[in-house]
């Protein structure tokens, strides 16, 4: 019988520039109102997004210029790094851990390229040793949080004694773009923010959770659902179709059979910690799996004051959920670009 992997601690981190809902959304009529026919009729999601304030790497002032793909990709350098380092370093002294202790670094981060990647970037600020096996990972999406917990889990059962640090860097502003817009674009300037969180896995008994299961479904033929466009500027969001009516319609069969394959059934789960990526969203989930309208309140609140950070946001969910007193059963989950669903199934902690 394999032991448990325990998650030992978890941490999250926000850059230092406050971006209030309010002053974007001033900002962004200056901006878009004489250049996008539609911008009057599109303005609403500002009020509709459920996001109060967020947090982003660079101050307003650096989004207002046009930025090529060598600028942004100079600002996710330094502010990635920072957050990682930030992130990472409050994981390590909830666990009583040193940098030094970590035997496989799991990063998972898709608003940037980083060669070489970000933990490399951050390994002698945190000491970590020169044989420490290193797992970045690209490409996740918003689905990065549930799938990074997951993978960083089963690393941990494979490699009993092994300390296992993940870590979730996303800086989503930098996606921020003023020529060619789409309305993906106006959605996303009204959602996203920038953010990071961490955890420490091992095998064994201690932490507030023990990882149970984890488990993923990606639908055919949805790759135009959600991802990012490349040219000149950098990376665009794609939202070609609109993803809450998917999620409403989709999710509660996808949620039914990757349970299935851990022997649990929907019954069973005392929360569902869900990754917030709009206010639409999290009520076609709440409908979805039959969760009282407003039950996924501490996904309103994270969405309220930290906007949709993509991967770390349902770690952000999951740290509130701890702090006020985890469920006995808790399923960590996330829709992202595949189009594909994350679960991870965690028990309380004795």
């Amino acid at each position: 019988m394999p032991q448990p992997v325990s998650i030992l601690s978890l941490a999250t981190a926000s850059p230092p520039h406050q971006l209030p809902q309010a002053e974007v959304a001033a900002v962004a009529r200056g901006l878009f109102q004489h250049v996008f026919p539609q911008y009057d009729r599109m303005a609403k999601v500002f009020d509709t997004a459920g996001v109060r304030t967020r947090q982003a790497a660079m101050p307003m002032d650096w989004y207002l210029t046009p930025r090529s793909w060598p600028e942004r990709t100079e600002a996710y350098l330094q502010g990635a790094t920072e957050l990682f380092v930030a992130a990472a370093s409050k994981a390590l002294d909830e666990a009583s851990l040193t940098g030094g202790e970590v035997d496989i670094i799991v990063t998972v981060s898709s608003t940037g390229v980083a060669t070489p990647s970000l933990e490399a970037r951050a390994m002698g600020r945190l000491g970590f040793r020169p044989d420490a096996a290193r797992i970045p990972v690209f490409g996740l999406g918003c689905a990065g949080g549930a799938t990074g917990l997951g993978l960083a889990a089963r690393l941990a059962r494979s490699s009993p004694g092994a300390v296992v640090l993940l870590v979730i860097v996303e800086l989503c502003t930098l996606a921020f773009r003023m020529a060619d817009l789409t309305k993906a674009d106006i959605v996303a300037t009204a959602l996203f923010g920038d953010g990071a969180a961490a955890c420490v896995l091992k095998c064994g008994e201690g932490g507030f959770a023990v990882v149970e299961a984890s488990a993923e479904h990606t639908w055919p033929d949805t790759l135009d659902i959600m991802g990012w466009r490349v040219d000149p500027e950098g990376l665009g969001v794609i939202f070609a179709r609109a993803i809450p009516p998917f999620a409403r319609a989709e999710l509660r069969p996808a949620m039914t059979s990757m349970l299935a394959g851990a022997g649990l059934c929907l019954d069973q789960v005392d929360r569902f910690v869900c990754h917030p990526g709009g206010m639409k969203v999290i009520e076609a989930i709440e409908a979805a799996l039959s969760i009282t309208q407003g039950g996924l309140d501490h996904e309103r609140a994270v969405l309220a004051q930290h906007g949709n950070m993509s991967a770390p946001t349902v770690l952000f969910v999951l740290d509130r959920a701890r702090r006020v007193g985890l469920a006995e059963r808790s399923v960590v989950t996330a829709l992202g670009p595949g189009f594909t669903a994350s679960a991870v199934s965690l028990k309380r902690a004795a």
